[in-house]
């Protein structure tokens, strides 16, 4: 047989390529996040609009014996699915603060600086605009960042833009999810359960007793986090948070160190080396096969759980769960009623809030931070490209929408808030972008490549 026969690529590889290409790329999340936020605008605008709104007030029921959980799908996908969202960003706040850009006080200074005033400032012009009127519980809907979209918008600039600056703002946007959690979890709160809560915190006592305890099994994590969910479900405190408080007790440590690993490894591959004089073809050798799944054990010991899980989650955030979000909760009838409101005091905070309080509150925060010897900029980096991520900072979207939820409910002011988040995500994302293209030039190797 030709080696042209033997390294030609099957049917299925032809097939499924593209799309592996597509879901390598940076941006494909954001663009998803798009496609499914106008087919949701475009559905809820069509003559079909009744259907839309009806599927996601569809009762779904799941239950065992007596226990009987019956809520709309809305709320599955809000109040469950987004738990699982909610988990991948306290693994990456995890992984940030043990080995990341929040390691040291030094390291983390500067983003948490730009973060904290990514918060207040914008915070504090809805209040503003909005303080003592029927709209101002929702002051905690623009202090979001909608970490995918932000990311994505940079990742369209290339090699443009320095590896610091990608960093800086992937470090901002995980203490700016901390925050938000921290104010869900405070002030969007309904009347409390204290019988739940404390069952809530018997089972978070035992998922840290097996951390400390060296369990490395996911399903025993899976078990007690769905307690943890189901008794912060019934708490009163957003069930969302018990996917951050899960990720917490997830163990960041492996079983084997890198030397070890080595050292198995190559037994391991001489042993399938060997093995060979019985036959080529792995499905006929019994000892290569033993060799396979002992190499495969070793690779699962020298990961941790909290990097294996958060690998194996964050395809399904990014390319099922958040798409879902944003079809079934940015679909809006936009009535000339509606698009007048824009310039509705509630509309007009998250606006304003979104795009100049994020790039003010950033910027300023920031430079503070290194005037006052706190902090250092990151190297390779201007004064005018933190200014350029101030405005990304300004793409809420995702959390905003999701803090609007809470904050309005079912009201007519949830409509403004959703046009508000998207007229700024809009405005945030495209002057961010011209601001981060024009202070951030083409590198010289690039140039020269190119000539």
């Amino acid at each position: 047989m030709s080696m042209n026969r033997i390294h030609q690529k099957r049917p299925i590889e032809l097939i499924i390529r593209p799309f592996q290409e597509f879901a390598e790329e940076e941006t494909s999340g954001g663009i998803l996040l798009l496609l499914c936020t106008g087919i949701a605008l475009a559905w809820a605008n069509s003559p079909w609009s009744n259907t839309y709104f009806s599927l996601w007030q569809t009762k779904v029921t799941i239950g065992l014996g007596q226990f009987v959980l019956s809520k709309p799908l809305l709320l599955w996908i809000n109040e469950g699915l987004m738990t699982i969202f909610f988990l991948v960003v306290g693994m990456e706040i995890k992984r940030e603060v043990l080995v990341g850009e929040l390691a040291s006080p030094k390291q983390s200074a500067f983003p948490i600086a730009a973060a904290l005033g990514g918060m207040l400032v914008p915070a504090g012009i809805y209040t503003a605009l909005n303080a003592g009127g029927p709209g101002g519980a929702g002051w905690g809907v623009p202090i979001a960042t909608d970490i995918a979209f932000s990311l994505g918008v940079m990742a369209l600039l290339g090699n443009r833009v320095p590896l610091a600056l990608k960093v800086f703002l992937t470090a901002f946007a995980i203490v700016d999810d901390i925050g938000a959690v921290l104010v869900i979890a405070l002030f969007y709160t309904k009347e409390i359960s204290w019988v739940a809560l404390i069952i809530g915190a018997g089972f978070l006592i035992l998922l840290l007793m097996a951390n400390q305890a060296g369990v490395q099994r996911p399903l025993v994590y899976g078990l007690l986090g769905i307690g943890l969910w189901l008794a912060f479900l019934e708490s009163g405190v957003h069930a969302t948070v018990s996917g951050v408080l899960l990720a917490m007790a997830i163990p960041s440590r492996a079983r084997i160190n890198p030397s070890e690993f080595l050292s198995r490894s190559r037994a391991i591959l001489e042993e399938f080396e060997r093995a060979g004089e019985y036959g080529n073809e792995v499905i006929m050798n019994e000892d290569r096969q033993a060799a396979i799944h002992a190499l495969e054990r070793a690779c699962t010991f020298v990961e941790t759980p909290l990097q294996r899980l958060e690998h194996t989650l964050h395809p399904w955030v990014t390319f099922a769960i958040l798409p879902l979000f944003a079809l079934a909760n940015a679909g809006v009838t936009l009535s000339r009623d509606l698009l007048s409101g824009l310039l509705h005091p509630v509309s007009l905070g998250v606006i304003f809030g979104l795009v100049i309080g994020n790039q003010v509150g950033i910027t300023l925060f920031a430079w503070l931070s290194v005037r006052i010897g706190l902090a250092a900029k990151p190297a390779g980096t201007t004064w005018g490209q933190i200014y350029g991520v101030g405005w990304l900072g300004g793409i809420g979207f995702t959390m905003s929408i999701f803090i609007a939820n809470l904050a309005f409910g079912e009201s007519q002011l949830l409509s403004l808030a959703k046009v508000g988040i998207f007229t700024a995500s809009i405005i945030a994302g495209m002057g961010g972008w011209i601001l981060l293209r024009a202070m951030s030039p083409i590198p010289q190797e690039a140039v020269e490549e190119s000539s």
